[in-house]
Formats: structure tokens, C-alpha cells, sequence
């Protein structure tokens, strides 16, 4: 994993989601965008880390979870895993094409020069892999 720059710039580094299958959302994280456990203090919660951002996965309790299983609307639009260059995107899609995880929205370069496509996650929950020539890192 890597170590998260020194000179950090602050911004959109932690997110929180409530999922339906931990098992199966934790699998997703890990294998789809390298993610490592840096801590998990039940079965009901897992913090994951890239070394930059970090992600916390929290089990909906089973009495909740008749209230998630019939919801067709989603009130998270979606949010975006930067990268480093256009090629990293290219090669991301490929690959997700490959392991059938369901792409939502093709591969597109946008006028303001970013390249990205969307995914989902277990939960349906809408990823956007982008390369953003703003704030991507160099590689």
C-alpha cells in the first residue's frame, strides 16, 4: 500500500457506505481498486485504505435491511476514483470489462480533457473512474 504524500492537499479523502453484503462489498473494494483493511473492529465495519483515501463498509443491521432491498432510487449520485493518466482508465475499463463488473456509463473524454467511465459496486452504488487534469496526480 502506498503512503499518502506529505504534502497532502486537503480535499474528499474518507467516505462512509451502509451496505447490504459485507462479505461481498469488502471483496469488491479490495480486489477492484487494491484497497487494504486498516482496521476492522467487528464483523459490521471495515476501514479500508489506498494508502491516500480511505473507505469505512458498515453492515445494515438485518431489521433494516427490508427497508434498503426495495429502494429503486439511490440518494448518493455517484462519487469519482481519481487516476493517474487517461492510459490508467483505459486500462481500468478493459479490465472491468473483462471481470463482467457492469459498466453504467461507457468510456468518455470530456472537453475539458478528463477521461472517464462509471461502474457499480455490490450495493449499486455508482463509482466514476476519471482521470481529471486538475487534480489527478502525475504519475
Amino acid at each position: 500500500m502506498n503512503e499518502p504524500p506529505k504534502n497532502s492537499p486537503p480535499g474528499f479523502r474518507h467516505l462512509a457506505l451502509r451496505v447490504r453484503d459485507m462479505t461481498r462489498s469488502r471483496k469488491f473494494y479490495q480486489e477492484v481498486f487494491d484497497m487494504q483493511v486498516v482496521w476492522e473492529p467487528d464483523p459490521e465495519n471495515v476501514y479500508l485504505s489506498s494508502g491516500r483515501d480511505n473507505l469505512a463498509l458498515h453492515q445494515i443491521p438485518p431489521e433494516e435491511l427490508p427497508g434498503f432491498q426495495g429502494q429503486t432510487g439511490q440518494f448518493l449520485d455517484h462519487f469519482g476514483w481519481i487516476v493517474e493518466s487517461p492510459e490508467k482508465v483505459k486500462t481500468l475499463h478493459e479490465t472491468m470489462e473483462l471481470s463482467a463488473t457492469p459498466i453504467v456509463k461507457p468510456l468518455k473524454t470530456h472537453r475539458d480533457g478528463s477521461v472517464s467511465f462509471y461502474i457499480t459496486d455490490p450495493d449499486e452504488n455508482v463509482i466514476q473512474i476519471l482521470y481529471e487534469p486538475h487534480i489527478s496526480p502525475t504519475p
